[in-house]
């Protein structure tokens, strides 16, 4: 058996994404639901630079008291005017009363919450169409108004 070596990560930006309050759905057939509206933010990073547009949300499923199942759609756009389509899937879990605190819009040290995702980028922009060729995953952490992510490229 070969073992092939880990792949690297390379850092490609920071997403501070402004978020409105949630609207709850309440326990559905298939679960708690919530939708978090996402209201603009920034981007900054060595390889993407510009903003969060303000549309989308961030559709979300509590499938227990520590674990958060998280969907969010919006667009970004760079500092030279390409638009960029965002579908990030991820979890975040902590322990029920951090969950809980967070549910509430209260500050909890990331360090005690388990926040990753897998973005999926795209762009019509021909010098961005790297994206719809790379692999990315990305460390979060909600703060009360804003979700922080950092986007790496997996090489």
């Amino acid at each position: 058996m070969v073992t092939r070596s880990a792949p690297r990560l390379e850092f490609v930006a920071h997403l501070a994404i402004d978020v409105g309050p949630a609207i709850d759905l309440g326990d559905l057939p298939d679960g708690h639901r919530r939708i978090v509206p996402i209201l603009g933010g920034s981007v900054t990073g060595p390889r993407l630079c510009g903003r969060v547009l303000p549309v989308g949300a961030d559709h979300q499923y509590l499938r227990s008291e520590r674990v958060t199942e998280l969907d969010a759609r919006y667009a970004l756009e760079t500092d030279d005017g390409a638009r960029i389509a965002v579908e990030n899937v991820g979890l975040r879990v902590g322990s029920a009363a951090d969950v809980a605190a967070l549910l509430r819009d209260e500050p909890v040290d990331p360090d005690r919450i388990y926040f990753r995702t897998q973005p999926r980028l795209s762009s019509a922009h021909p010098e961005y169409s790297w994206l719809a060729d790379t692999l990315f995953v990305a460390t979060g952490e909600r703060t009360p108004s804003t979700v922080e992510l950092d986007v790496f490229a997996v090489g």
